[in-house]
């Protein structure tokens, strides 16, 4: 049996994951850091991006939108602002934001306005790549 660690991620409405598993990759504003069971402890602000869950021969995949990430005692603790598993995406919601975000840009805005848009089409291209991940099996 391989070395594991414990991975909880919450968000303010729920609990999205708790379970035992043998790797975390996670993207943090300073790039993406990976945890191995008996990480030293240390903590991360979470930026948008991929959250990989590995274990045995199993990868899931969730769309994670900032918060914080603590590693303490074989424990990985992560309190998103909002995560979503690949499922809980609507793809054509996503999509029709991806055309109304794109269309928008033709336009003249405001820095502010362009900002915000630019924090949308990132959350957007987070949702999308992890809308195509299913768990990834590696024993097949």
């Amino acid at each position: 049996m391989a070395n594991k660690m414990r991975l909880r991620v919450a968000t303010p409405e729920n609990v999205k994951f708790d379970d035992d598993i043998e790797m975390v990759i996670m993207r943090c504003i300073s790039g993406d850091m990976g945890i191995l069971p008996y990480h030293e402890a240390t903590s991360a602000i979470l930026d948008y991006g991929v959250l990989r869950i590995l274990s045995d021969t199993s990868e899931r995949r969730m769309a994670v939108f900032g918060g914080i990430a603590q590693v303490r005692n074989n424990t990985v603790t992560l309190i998103a602002n909002e995560a979503h598993w690949p499922e809980d995406i609507d793809v054509e919601l996503v999509e029709a934001e991806r055309e109304r975000l794109a269309n928008r840009a033709q336009e003249d805005l405001d820095d502010m306005e362009l900002q915000r848009d630019q924090i949308l089409m990132r959350r957007n291209l987070v949702q999308m790549e992890v809308s195509d991940y299913t768990v990834i099996n590696k024993s097949e």
